[in-house]
């Protein structure tokens, strides 16, 4: 998974960004200052002086600077989940290359986003707009993790939605813990992967 520069969104004719463009632009922007100057600097008057634009324009699409980091929160967490349909896409139909394609990919987008987003997350902590935006992402990924699996799983779709609850939080701690350099992508990836096989298993012969 690649971020796009700031000059990565299209121009329509004339050099004017539409509306969709300028918040891809923003946030691309707001990306950057993140990764060479911290999170403390994120504001939405110097996101608008790196941008380019007038600090109103900024506040147009954010509101406030909370807006522009939950924005940006959900900009990565589709990128995640983007990144982890695409890897899907190759899955075989035996449950061992499923889960450790999911589990590869989920915990590779952990890597690739993992600077930025735990400066987002660490930035958002606290407010009211995190606990909220967690929650509707995490739900996103029980959602996937439960259609991925539903094909090898003898569970009801409510036993199932509960099993994939547990496994994403167990992907979320193996990502901190690897983030924290305490095991590596690989073993991280290898652990989830047993985790996802063992949680069906365990599951379905406990129905």
């Amino acid at each position: 998974m690649t971020h796009s520069s700031d000059a990565a969104a299209p121009k329509r004719s004339g050099g004017r960004l539409s509306k969709a463009e300028r918040r891809r632009q923003l946030l691309d922007t707001a990306l950057s200052i993140i990764r060479e100057e911290g999170a403390d600097r994120l504001t939405l008057g110097h996101l608008a002086a790196r941008a380019g634009v007038s600090k109103p324009i900024t506040y147009e699409h954010f509101s406030t600077r909370s807006g522009l980091l939950t924005a940006l929160y959900k900009f990565l967490d589709e990128q995640q989940l983007q990144a982890l349909q695409e890897a899907l896409l190759s899955v075989q139909q035996h449950v061992k290359d499923t889960a450790d394609v999911l589990a590869t990919a989920y915990i590779h987008c952990s890597v690739d986003t993992g600077g930025e987003w735990h400066a987002v997350r660490a930035a958002l902590s606290g407010s009211e707009e995190m606990g909220v935006v967690q929650q509707e992402l995490l739900a996103g990924y029980v959602e996937l993790f439960s259609t991925t699996l539903a094909p090898h799983s003898s569970l009801s779709p409510a036993a199932l939605h509960r099993c994939c609850v547990g496994l994403v939080g167990a992907g979320e701690a193996l990502s901190v813990l690897m983030l924290s350099g305490q095991c590596s992508e690989r073993e991280a990836a290898t652990t989830f992967s047993s985790l996802i096989q063992g949680g069906l298993l365990l599951s379905s012969s406990h129905r």
